[in-house]
């Protein structure tokens, strides 16, 4: 059975340990895990006892040890499953930012409705209804080597000269041994109760540790 450490916190206003309730009661039947709501878990050795790490995290910063334990780690085969507020974690760890593929920049216009249309062609999505979104619509920049297999049409507010530009909401990617898994909903654990997310990021946590 695949084994999964949670690690959560950061700023409040992403709800880390109601996500990480939420993550654990609904996204993890099947798998042996822990939580943890330290950092400091990622410098203490343990992380080959993992498949993958669920990272539920906003803002903050890892120490120069934390964060090269981590990238070691999936460079090695840890797999990484993660969402929403982790583009906006760790800013000034760029080797980690590397491996997750991507920074967030801005949500113009905050909350709005928007389409998220998913890859047909892709096993990880296949069969998955295209949706609307009632959220933030993250921009972000993006590693263009990422396999992106859902994305919305850009709505820009104010910034008019990005409208109608294609965004990635959702990619896969493989950093060395290990696999990658992102995307950028679920502002609110509510929001991960949408049935085309829940399984969505149940079948990304299942390619990450190599259930497919």
């Amino acid at each position: 059975m695949s084994k999964i450490l949670v690690v959560y916190g950061g700023w409040k206003w992403h709800y880390p340990e109601e996500t990480s309730k939420f993550t654990v009661d609904n996204l993890l039947g099947g798998y042996e895990y822990e939580v943890s709501d330290d950092l400091s878990i990622l410098e203490s050795n343990r992380l080959h006892e993992f498949d993958a790490i669920v990272l539920i995290w906003t803002q903050g910063e890892l120490t120069q040890f934390q964060e090269n334990s981590l990238v070691e780690a999936v460079e090695n085969g840890l797999g990484l499953i993660t969402w929403h507020g982790i583009a906006d974690a760790f800013n000034n760890n760029h080797p980690f930012k590397m491996v997750l593929g991507g920074q967030f920049i801005a949500h113009p216009g905050n909350f709005i409705e928007y389409d998220v249309k998913l890859d047909q062609n892709d096993p990880l999505t296949r069969g998955i209804n295209d949706f609307k979104m009632y959220s933030e619509q993250y921009y972000m920049h993006v590693d263009p080597n990422n396999e992106v297999v859902a994305s919305t049409v850009v709505d820009g507010d104010r910034f008019t000269w990005l409208k109608g530009n294609t965004m990635p909401v959702a990619w896969k990617r493989q950093w060395g041994k290990g696999r990658v898994f992102y995307h950028s909903l679920g502002h609110h654990p509510s929001e991960l109760e949408k049935p085309e997310i829940l399984e969505l990021t149940k079948r990304g946590i299942k390619w990450v540790v190599g259930n497919d």
